[in-house]
């Protein structure tokens, strides 16, 4: 069963969503340290990792599949859209960096979301994914919010980017400690990342891969979609 927004926003209100928040955050933070002047989309449940952005891009926008329910993000200026996951109602070449969180795992069908990312991205966009690792516990223990939907391996997340029309250029990964609640356990978890990351590297709850837009497409994008949301720019 797949977790809804409401569900996804309750564990990361709780000490375990916390530290995994923080944790993913810093190594997403690493892979885009200076996003200013650019448009930021998160896509799934990204709104979490969204916030550390919001002043500092020029644009910052969320957008959740309506099967994940509805978020509302960040206060009483809303700039979450909700929409169905083939069609993103955003025009062309709109973004310049897109991030997706509990949104890959989660897709009804995988391509076609990805096409619409590569349709709304730049010429010199990036994509940030952050997605399950199957071969971790977070894909397995229930009180992961990453052990619901489907996990990749590495080798699943290259073909599959590949497919797509993008590039995969930098991978990374996080969350070592076992996505377990006890206390002691989540505030030893910076240890834990650091032991993991030096003796495991590839047993991260979590891929993160960094992948650029590749222009030689065979085709252009089969439907072309009028925006139905109005982005502003991000406030401090």
């Amino acid at each position: 069963m797949l977790l809804d927004a409401q569900h996804l926003g309750a564990f990361y209100d709780e000490p375990l969503g916390q530290i995994t928040r923080r944790l993913i955050a810093r190594r997403v933070r690493i892979a885009w340290p200076d996003v200013r002047g650019q448009r930021l989309l998160g896509y799934g449940y990204a709104i979490p990792y969204l916030r550390a952005f919001q002043a500092e891009a020029e644009r910052v926008a969320a957008f959740v599949p309506a099967q994940e329910g509805v978020a509302s993000w960040p206060g009483e200026r809303q700039l979450v859209a909700v929409g169905e996951e083939d069609a993103l109602p955003f025009p062309d070449s709109v973004f310049d960096r897109v991030m997706i969180v509990h949104g890959l795992e989660a897709a009804e069908s995988v391509r076609p979301l990805l096409r619409q990312i590569w349709r709304v991205l730049t010429g010199s966009g990036r994509l940030l994914l952050v997605a399950p690792n199957r071969s971790s516990l977070w894909a397995q223990v229930e009180l992961s919010p990453f052990a619901h939907g489907r996990p990749y391996s590495r080798g699943q997340l290259d073909r599959l980017m590949r497919d797509s029309m993008f590039l995969p250029e930098r991978w990374d990964s996080a969350l070592f400690f076992p996505p377990l609640r006890a206390r002691q356990l989540i505030r030893s978890g910076a240890t834990w990342e650091r032991a993991g990351r030096a003796l495991w590297p590839r047993l991260g709850g979590v891929h993160i891969l960094e992948a650029s837009k590749s222009l030689y497409a065979l085709a252009a994008p089969e439907k072309s979609y009028i925006p139905k949301v109005l982005l502003a720019p991000a406030t401090h």
